[in-house]
């Protein structure tokens, strides 16, 4: 099992500040890990909240909170979480991303969002947390890049749907 490398404090603060209020909007945490964003967007109000966490064992947090009626948490890899979502018809306000840094999900993962962007709606908002080694692939035609805020070693790229 890879190390698990939760979204540090200064990137935390800065999403949520980015965001704003999150009271009753949805919210799709990829790649959850310890579910640090996970409990912050629960904490901030998003709801429903929904974490994907291909690893039971990473997100223990989450687990006490996991019997609350609005979160729900899906120990899949992602490529299945998306698909059931999909069938199931939700659509987030905000989908967070946080793939394994160096690994090239980065470029999969936009593809996989592109390929389900009936997940969310044309005010969505996309973050995908990522290394400023790892460059920022081409873009599908169905996702603009909005803007991108750099904190050391990480990079926040903030993304809209073209619906």
């Amino acid at each position: 099992m890879k190390e698990v490398r939760p979204t540090s404090g200064k990137v935390l603060q800065a999403l949520f500040n980015i965001l704003g209020p999150l009271e009753g909007q949805s919210f799709l945490d990829l790649f959850a890990g310890t579910g640090r964003v996970t409990l912050e967007a629960w904490r901030r109000g998003a709801r429903p909240v929904c974490a994907v966490e291909l690893v039971r064992g990473r997100c223990e947090a989450l687990l006490p909170l996991a019997g609350e009626r609005e979160l729900g948490v899906w120990f899949l890899d992602v490529r299945q979480a998306l698909r059931r979502l999909k069938s199931k018809e939700r659509v987030f306000d905000v989908v967070f991303a946080d793939p394994p840094y160096q690994s090239r999900w980065v470029a999969t993962l936009l593809e996989l969002l592109a390929d389900h962007v009936a997940l969310m709606h044309g005010r969505s908002r996309l973050v995908i947390e990522r290394s400023l080694r790892e460059p920022l692939p081409v873009l599908p035609a169905r996702l603009s890049l909005v803007e991108e805020r750099h904190y050391g070693e990480t990079v926040l790229s903030f993304l809209r749907p073209v619906v």
